[in-house]
């Protein structure tokens, strides 16, 4: 053999094996993973070069079947793996790190989380069809080779079996930007997995060769068409039927809405009545046809027991009572909303998706009008003292916040109403982080409900399970006003609560389509004030059931002001450099003052671990030291405050530092940097931390923003009243 042959095998040999180390991130780590890389870019190209004729034939000669096969795998191959060492250094943070950001890093994560499996897939196929030509001086005898054929075939559909149940079809259709890998995996069986998996590929390769030789009317000896087909057909049944039979694992639902599952309207009053305590009749219902569903008064426990995770320490547990309501089976649609007001504020357009991008007191004037539209007594009262709900009207009002987690819970103790945690086959909501996978993320096998589809957007309302009381999307979607301040529970208003006397924000409930999982549950509580409005936050009416009591409740809160009156400070926390580079864009066209959190004990430079840092921050509500804080900020009138979103809400060093000032009286306006979540519940952590601050309109960006960043802060300070 020709000393440039064996210098060909040997470097498709390396390239292969460092292909298959590529694949084993979480042997390899971040840092060894991205010089692997580099080395297999160097490798290919070496090897393109040892291949150069290969180039100048392509237009040279006849086209069989098999060379037709050979170069579209050869270039797709080619191309795969130039595009995923291109993404891979656009997100590079050790070995060439001068080249992160040249491409969007969403496109960059996603292309190349996908190609690294299709080169896989595609080097292993490559082999196969060159395996024949390889090992044609092997002349194995007959009993040998139908061993090997059994052997081979049976392992191949080992590998198709692992390359199913390790949810790599998903990763490959681009339905997920994260790989959810095994971290407690031994560092063998990872590289046995890729081996076997990749034998698949090949496996198949050998066999389309086979068929197309057989086929061959000159070649000799005859051999039969059958046999490769069987051959493919055995594996592939030994690598499916054991993922049909077995739980869903590690693989990510499909894009299909899932159907309703039907509800009997008798089980469900049974169910309401025997599941609380100190049950009470509700009264005849009024004849009103607006398909709203009685829920039975009861007692319930409401908010978290302290076991429960991502618990927060507002969710004190205590016992309520609730008189009978009815209450919208469903979240009010756009078309509703645009029937009853003529107007359509939503961000998502669609006459059966919920109505969003709605303030609190949108949703109250909608529910007077609707009121009126219907022939009922209007419950609010709109002056220039805030607004006064009548307990005793029989129009359509928003739910207190414990009416709404009554509803929601349907006698249920545990964090979700189906008494599991939820999947996107459950719920609309960022379905890459289901309940729990914070703390889990890089073993995601040991979580109850797995990864799922992220819509990115609202779904018709309806779309998922019905609840034992004839609720839908009580969880997720959108979230949902409620009356109440938000405060700390009064534990001793236990009979028919409306929440704290006073306050700056309202509650809103349910999660919505860009959150995660740990916000879906019944405790969690969200505030906003009176004129928050965004994508993810809608309405659900209800009306009393009978009469109510003659109370009179007045919501006097105020419409902030926004201005950007008197010297403003920017204030950022970035770990990327996304967020300092927006921060820095903003104070080039405000001239504002610019301070950067950075930490006594920063945050590991390594995205993996980073994650599991922050994610343990927000778990124990840590308050991370900052390093030279401002002395004070009394100064300062207005402060634009930046950070990246990390699982969905702020990270924790911004914490520290909005409990370390009285913002009384002072404007926070927000901007985040995130990949795809937008703010997630970020606004409601700064809310709560800042009660008596006002809140300007944020600006969520993706990632550092693109070419569009600059007008886009332009547009933003405009509507929040600067230059």
């Amino acid at each position: 053999m020709k000393t440039k042959q064996i210098t060909k095998y040997v470097v498709d040999i390396v390239m292969t094996l460092a292909l298959i180390c590529l694949m084993a991130y979480q042997v390899t780590g971040e840092a060894l993973h991205e010089w692997i890389g580099i080395g297999m870019t160097v490798i290919l190209i070496v090897h393109h070069i040892l291949n150069i004729k290969w180039y100048s034939a392509l237009f040279k000669g006849k086209y069989n079947a098999y060379r037709i096969i050979s170069t579209i795998t050869n270039t797709l191959l080619l191309a795969s793996i130039a595009l995923t060492a291109f993404c891979g250094m656009s997100m590079s943070s050790h070995a060439v790190p001068f080249l992160y950001g040249m491409s969007d890093m969403v496109f960059a994560r996603t292309t190349h989380l996908a190609l690294s499996f299709w080169s896989f897939i595609l080097m292993g196929f490559h082999l196969g069809l060159h395996l024949p030509t390889i090992t044609a001086k092997v002349k194995p005898n007959k009993t040998v080779k139908i061993i090997c054929t059994v052997l081979f075939t049976m392992l191949a559909g080992v590998g198709l079996w692992l390359f199913i149940k390790n949810g790599i079809p998903n990763y490959i259709f681009f339905k997920t930007h994260f790989a959810f890998l095994d971290y407690d995996k031994a560092a063998v069986l990872v590289f046995l997995e890729n081996l076997t998996i990749e034998f698949f590929f090949a496996f198949l390769g050998v066999n389309i060769v086979r068929f197309i030789r057989s086929l061959n009317k000159k070649a000799e000896p005859k051999k039969n068409p059958l046999v490769p087909i069987v051959c493919v057909l055995l594996a592939v049944l030994i690598g499916v039927i054991p993922n049909l039979i077995t739980p869903k694992s590690s693989t990510t639902p499909g894009w299909d809405v899932p159907q309703n599952v039907p509800s009997d309207s008798t089980d469900t009053n049974e169910e309401a009545e025997s599941s609380t305590e100190n049950g009470e009749n509700a009264m005849n219902p009024e004849d009103v046809k607006d398909g709203f569903i009685l829920i039975n008064g009861g007692t319930f426990l409401m908010g978290s027991p302290e076991s429960e995770n991502w618990r927060i320490d507002d969710e004190t547990q205590h016992s309520v009572t609730v008189s009978a309501f009815y209450i919208d089976k469903y979240e009010t649609t756009q078309k509703e909303y645009a029937r009853i007001t003529g107007e359509n504020p939503s961000t998502f357009k669609g006459d059966d998706l919920p109505v969003e991008n709605i303030t609190w007191l949108d949703a109250i004037r909608f529910a007077n009008a609707k009121s009126k539209n219907a022939g009922l007594t209007p419950a609010y009262t709109i002056n220039e003292n805030g607004v006064t709900w009548d307990r005793s009207a029989n129009g359509y009002r928003l739910p207190t916040e414990a009416e709404w987690e009554y509803a929601c819970r349907n006698g249920t103790v545990t964090p979700f109403n189906t008494e599991k945690s939820l999947d996107a086959d459950d719920a609309n909501f960022y379905g890459h982080y289901p309940y729990e996978i914070e703390e889990n993320y890089f073993n995601d096998s040991v979580l109850e409900a797995r990864p799922g589809v992220y819509r990115q957007t609202t779904v018709a309302v309806g779309s998922f399970y019905e609840s034992r009381w004839g609720l839908y999307d009580m969880h997720g979607n959108v979230n949902e006003w409620c009356w109440d301040y938000y405060g700390a529970y009064d534990v001793s208003a236990a009979d028919n609560p409306s929440g704290a006397l006073t306050g700056t924000r309202h509650i809103y409930r349910g999660d919505g389509w860009n959150d995660f999982g740990k916000n879906m549950r019944s405790a969690y509580r969200a505030a906003g004030q009176s004129d928050y409005a965004f994508s993810s936050v809608g309405v659900r009416l209800v009306r009393n059931a009978g009469e109510g009591n003659s109370q009179k409740i007045t919501a006097a809160e105020r419409v902030p002001d926004v201005q950007a009156n008197g010297k403003t400070l920017i204030v950022f926390f970035s770990w990327s450099g996304n967020t300092r580079g927006i921060a820095k864009e903003i104070q080039k066209q405000t001239g504002a003052a610019l301070f950067e959190i950075t930490l006594v004990h920063p945050y590991s430079t390594n995205y993996n671990t980073v994650l599991m840092e922050a994610q343990e921050d927000q778990h124990k509500n840590a308050r991370p030291e900052i390093v030279d804080p401002p002395k004070n900020i009394d100064e300062y009138d207005t402060v634009i405050l930046g950070y990246p979103n990390w699982w969905a809400s702020i990270p924790m060093p911004i914490a520290t530092f909005l409990e370390s000032y009285d913002f009384s009286g002072k404007t926070i306006v927000p901007f985040c940097s995130h990949g795809g979540g937008r703010f997630g519940q970020s606004l409601t952590a700064i809310a709560k931390l800042a009660p008596d601050a006002k809140m300007g309109e944020g600006l969520s960006v993706h990632y550092s923003g693109g070419s569009t960043l600059s007008k886009d802060i332009t547009e933003w300070l405009k509507n929040n009243n600067f230059g």
